[in-house]
């Protein structure tokens, strides 16, 4: 099943192209789920309805999150959990019709229905994220999580479950809870579905932007980000175009500095740009939707792959071992590199991420790193002591 995650800057459209996207992909007999807190023609509040005024042939359902409804849900389940431990501590638990949704749950409703989609029986879900700098890094969410809760609380300590009031003695300090690491362990589960489901290589990201200043230096933004997590961007759609050749001077202007911008586009996007005009109007209806999916870039054509992080073995030449990681559009003075363990931590531009070294590599020390034509070449020296003897 493909999953196409849609996203661009605040204001581009990509609700819209996501609409028409899933709109465009079930009239052409697949069966399409459409995940949008912006959806309309729903009808129901929760789980996946029909697309009342988008048909598709039956084919198209779409999926609403409710962010306030899960993260109500979610609370009370874990209150629930930790009721032992709440009645310890004379709390009172609160009741659902109380409790108001909080910052920063909006994020956790997407996930999970970025689960529940791909759970799904039908062949393709379009997936309506956040505008991207929030999108790219939900989408690496769950691996910073799972992260966090592995260093927290590791998953060996609860081998050790029958020990603790023993430990509980001999230290003076109270012991976690058997609810705590119970709870850990549900959600290291449910964060580990969504991210096999964002690293899925049937899972790719599209790109909505409208040509202007600030386009060519998000489709940079969105490729890096996107490199150094490894994730796949399937189409760049520039959107919104105004028509060539007005007598207008003010409309034949303002088109000729949208085309400038699109010809950047069209240097940095290469053939994964799709054109789509402005319709004079916001889109009313299922027409017009029709007239806004990107040509050759459904459900039918094949996910570009991700390039492989590949270590090249220089040891005869060099006495190395290079580590390939693509950063295409990175630059060389925002890049930072931090060896902590079996890890590299990497930074580059507004991103980071911790990335576990492959086996051969941990056996070495870090020696050098380069960047070359947005490939960045980090060199390793076997450690006499580490690394195995050659008879």
């Amino acid at each position: 099943m493909r999953i196409i995650l849609v996203t661009g800057l605040g204001g581009a459209g990509r609700t819209t192209v996501a609409a028409a996207t899933a709109l465009a992909e079930a009239r052409a007999g697949r069966r399409t789920l459409l995940v949008s807190e912006d959806a309309e023609d729903t009808e129901g509040s929760e789980g996946a309805e029909d697309a009342g005024g988008l048909p598709g042939d039956g084919n198209l359902r779409v999926l609403r999150p409710e962010p306030a409804a899960d993260f109500r849900r979610e609370f009370l389940a874990l209150q629930a959990r930790s009721g032992t431990a709440l009645d310890l501590l004379g709390a009172a638990p609160f009741e659902d019709a109380e409790l108001t949704e909080l910052p920063g749950s909006r994020p956790f409703a997407l996930l999970r229905a970025l689960r529940e989609a791909a759970a799904g029986d039908h062949e393709l879900a379009v997936v309506d994220l956040p505008p991207l700098p929030e999108a790219l890094a939900l989408l690496a969410l769950p691996e910073q999580l799972r992260r966090y809760l592995h260093r927290l609380l590791p998953p060996e300590r609860q081998a050790a479950r029958a020990l603790r009031p023993m430990l509980a003695q001999l230290a003076g300090v109270p012991v976690p809870a058997q609810w705590l690491y119970g709870t850990t362990a549900r959600w290291e589960a449910e964060l580990a579905a969504v991210q096999a489901v964002v690293e899925a290589p049937a899972t790719t990201v599209r790109l909505v932007l409208e040509p202007g200043p600030a386009a060519t230096r998000a489709l940079r933004t969105a490729r890096l980000g996107l490199a150094l997590h490894r994730l796949s961007l399937d189409a760049v759609v520039a959107n919104r175009l105004l028509p060539a050749g007005s007598e207008d001077p003010w409309l034949a202007g303002l088109t000729a500095e949208q085309h400038r911008h699109l010809a950047e586009l069209r240097t940095g996007a290469g053939d994964v740009l799709h054109e789509l005009p402005h319709l004079g109007r916001a889109p009313r209806g299922a027409d017009d939707l029709a007239l806004l999916a990107p040509a050759r870039a459904g459900a039918a054509s094949a996910p570009v792959p991700v390039p492989e992080w590949a270590v090249e073995d220089r040891r005869e030449e060099d006495g190395v071992l290079v580590w390939h990681v693509p950063l295409p559009g990175a630059a060389k003075e925002e890049l930072s590199l931090v060896r902590r363990g079996d890890e590299l931590l990497l930074t580059a531009g507004p991103f980071r991420r911790n990335l576990p070294l492959p086996g051969a590599l941990r056996r070495c020390t870090v020696t050098g790193a380069g960047l070359v034509d947005g490939d960045l070449r980090v060199r390793f020296t076997p450690d006499p002591g580490l690394w195995p003897r050659t008879p």
